[in-house]
């Protein structure tokens, strides 16, 4: 049950922590995203406000902990990410030539998923690694088989510009969703 005073404390408790709280978070990721951990802070406070102390001082130390676990979980997540880059490079199917040709190949692989933008990675991650067919990764997306269909296309052909000599990001933004 929700304290009966749980919206004027929830400001006070908002007004008496955000500037410290935006500091703490952006000193540990991108300033570009620092803004959109806090929030999701004092979303999970309001959401779980019961669980937040009362005592000022513990509610703050409570919301830093909170940014510290998402934090955490924003970490792993990354960490996840680039595990399935490297999963690229354990794929079987030796290339033509040279051992260290098919070396280069599988780093010329990592370094263009790395250049794709987050969207073309999960359509190509869903379809490759997941097994997904396209009418359930569509579903899993929310959006039609035909608009799945088209932004598999285009992660497709951002992924194989990228493998290109020389390829020309102005020409080709990574990751630009149509």
């Amino acid at each position: 049950m929700r304290r009966p005073d749980a919206e004027t404390a929830f400001r006070e408790l908002f007004e008496a922590a955000y500037d410290d709280l935006l500091c703490f978070v952006e000193r540990r990721i991108h300033l570009a995203v620092a803004d959109d951990v806090v929030a999701e802070v004092f979303l999970t406070a309001w959401r779980r406000f019961d669980d937040v102390p009362e005592p000022l001082d513990d509610a703050r130390a409570w919301l830093f902990t909170v940014a510290h676990n998402l934090l955490r979980n924003g970490q792993r997540s990354r960490r996840r990410q680039h595990s399935l880059a490297l999963r690229v490079l354990r794929e079987p199917g030796d290339a033509p030539g040279t051992e260290a040709d098919g070396v280069a190949a599988r780093v010329d692989l990592v370094r263009a998923w790395h250049r794709l933008g987050p969207a073309d990675q999960e359509v190509l991650t869903l379809t490759v690694f997941e097994g997904l067919r396209g009418t359930q990764a569509a579903r899993l997306l929310g959006i039609s088989r035909p608009a799945f269909s088209l932004r598999l296309l285009r992660a497709r052909r951002r992924l194989h510009h990228l493998l290109l000599p020389d390829p020309t990001p102005a020409a080709h933004p990574t990751g630009a969703s149509a």
